[in-house]
C-alpha cells in the first residue's frame, strides 16, 4: 500500500526549492539505511560491517504530494549520500515497473550515474547537474553516487508503474559500478 492519498490532486502549483532541493506541497519522504539494502552489495561481509557501523543512511526520497496511482505523474527528489561499500558506489535500491512505462530523471547536484538493464543488455549514463537521463519502458534501474558530495536528483514517473524491486534482486543489472581511478569502473555483475 503506497503512503500516498487516493484522493486525486486538483491543478496545483508545485514549488521546486532549487537551493534546498525540496517540493511543496510535501508528500512522504522515505530514508534507506544500509540494513534496507541487503543483497545489493557483491561484498556480504563489508556490507553487514556498515550496519554494525551505525548502518548509515544511503539515501532519502521526498516525494511531492502526487500520488502513485494510475494517470498521475507524481514527482520525487532522491538524494544519494557519498560512499563506497568494499570500492562499490553507494546506490539506490533499483526496480523495474511492472507496468513498463517510461521515465526521466533530472540531476540536480552533485554526480552519479543511471545504471540501466533490459535483462539483456545494460547502459550507463553519467548524470552531473541539468543532465536529464531517460529510462524507456521495460528497463530496470537504479541511481548510484560516484562523487564524493551528495547527489541529487529530480524523478518525473507514471503513478500507476509499480516498483518491483525483487526482480532486480533476482536479476541483478548486469553491471555493478564500483570506483576507479579515473571515474566509475563497471564490473560484470557476478564479479
Amino acid at each position: 500500500m503506497s503512503a500516498y492519498s487516493t484522493v486525486p490532486v486538483p491543478p496545483t502549483a508545485i514549488r521546486f526549492d532549487t537551493r534546498n532541493l525540496t517540493l511543496e506541497p510535501a508528500g512522504p519522504t522515505l530514508v534507506r539505511r544500509m540494513s534496507d539494502l541487503d543483497g545489493l552489495f557483491a561484498d556480504r561481509e563489508a556490507w553487514q560491517a556498515a550496519i554494525d557501523d551505525g548502518d548509515p543512511v544511503v539515501y532519502t526520497v521526498a516525494s511531492s504530494l502526487v500520488p502513485e496511482t494510475d494517470r498521475e505523474l507524481p514527482q520525487s527528489i532522491t538524494t544519494i549520500h557519498p560512499g563506497t561499500t568494499a570500492g562499490e558506489f553507494w546506490m539506490t535500491k533499483g526496480h523495474q515497473h511492472p507496468e513498463h512505462q517510461g521515465e526521466i530523471y533530472l540531476g540536480l547536484r552533485g554526480t552519479g550515474g543511471l545504471l540501466m538493464f533490459d535483462g539483456t543488455e545494460t547502459r550507463y549514463l553519467e548524470m552531473t547537474p541539468d543532465t536529464i537521463g531517460y529510462i524507456p519502458p521495460g528497463w530496470a534501474h537504479r541511481s548510484i553516487n560516484t562523487g564524493d558530495e551528495p547527489y541529487s536528483f529530480l524523478a518525473v514517473y507514471p503513478g500507476g508503474a509499480g516498483h518491483d524491486y525483487g526482480w532486480v534482486l533476482e536479476h541483478g543489472l548486469g553491471k555493478r559500478v564500483y570506483a576507479g581511478r579515473s571515474g566509475p569502473d563497471l564490473r560484470p555483475f557476478g564479479s
